[in-house]
């Protein structure tokens, strides 16, 4: 019961604390421009690619003589509205070079493992809407083609989607 009352009574100290140097700050020039500064970092931060970390990861898998596989590869010139399509099939496609490398123990499979995982985060978030999804392409409707053509079309997607 002692060490509560401590406890609340540290915190009322500190929330009075910080109290009053907030309400200092916010009455002179200097404290209300850190003031908006500090608003404003946040926004600019989260504004950054959410596709960033998928995007380092290809760039460390793009050279693994390693991995030979034949995948799906969705155009990357496809129809604006299924963008978010294109993104599964390319996530899609990354589990079975997942797999394949935890079969033949290849030296990229943590990179890919975070290309895979990152991507599901990313897309995760979206919903997708039947009716866009009616209109688009299924993943295996795409033409196979070799693991640097997959590699290098993702890369564009990924860059086209961060404009």
């Amino acid at each position: 019961q002692k060490t509560h009352l401590k406890s609340i009574c540290l915190q009322y100290l500190l929330y009075l604390l910080l109290n009053s140097h907030f309400l200092c700050l916010l009455k002179n020039e200097m404290g209300l421009i850190i003031f908006f500064l500090c608003a404003y970092i946040p926004k600019t931060a989260a504004g950054h690619c959410k596709w960033a970390e998928v995007l380092k990861d290809l760039e460390q898998i793009k050279t693994s003589k390693d991995i030979d596989v034949s995948l799906y590869t969705a155009n990357i010139d496809e129809d604006v509205k299924c963008q978010e399509l294109v993104m599964r099939c390319f996530i899609l496609e990354t589990k079975v070079i997942l797999q394949e490398c935890l079969i033949n123990n290849c030296s990229k499979t943590q990179d890919v493992w975070n290309i895979w995982k990152n991507g599901n985060a990313s897309l995760e978030n979206n919903k997708l809407n039947s009716t866009t999804s009616a209109k688009c392409k299924e993943c295996e409707e795409y033409e196979e083609k070799n693991f640097t053509e997959f590699i290098q079309s993702f890369v564009k997607v990924i860059q086209k989607e961060c404009k």
